[in-house]
């Protein structure tokens, strides 16, 4: 079963990022994606006047898997949503751009990857990449 879940102990936000080989930011928020109660990635992100920012998205080593990766991409996206931001970026240090774009980024003129999320989740499959 897959489960996208948000983090709410910062140890355990922590050991996760280690597990996924990346930098733990004790201000960020997280969201970790499991399959049948194992680890596949992590997600952390923030929030702040420009709009919301994945900072870090990553599997674990040598476990890639394309569903999880993008439910809890998707997951952090709803969540900076409802709290009224409307305008994400992906920030993260991520080579899969398919991944990037199915989840619904797309690189705007600086080349930074962009995404408006004004009623985004009302229709999601009636969005298209760019």
């Amino acid at each position: 079963m897959l489960e996208v879940l948000p983090i709410q102990d910062k140890q355990e936000q922590e050991a996760l990022c280690a597990r996924c080989k990346i930098e733990f930011s004790t201000e960020l928020l997280a969201y970790k994606a499991l399959v049948d109660g194992e680890l596949r990635g992590i997600c952390q992100f923030t929030m702040n006047a420009e709009g919301g920012r994945i900072v870090d998205f990553a599997h674990i080593p040598d476990g890639y898997e394309f569903e999880p990766m993008f439910v809890m991409g998707r997951a952090a996206l709803n969540f900076i949503d409802l709290c009224g931001v409307h305008t994400a970026f992906f920030d993260a240090t991520y080579e899969n751009e398919t991944l990037i774009k199915a989840i619904g980024f797309s690189s705007n003129p600086d080349g930074r990857y962009e995404i408006d999320l004004t009623d985004f989740f009302k229709e999601p499959c009636k969005h298209s990449n760019k």
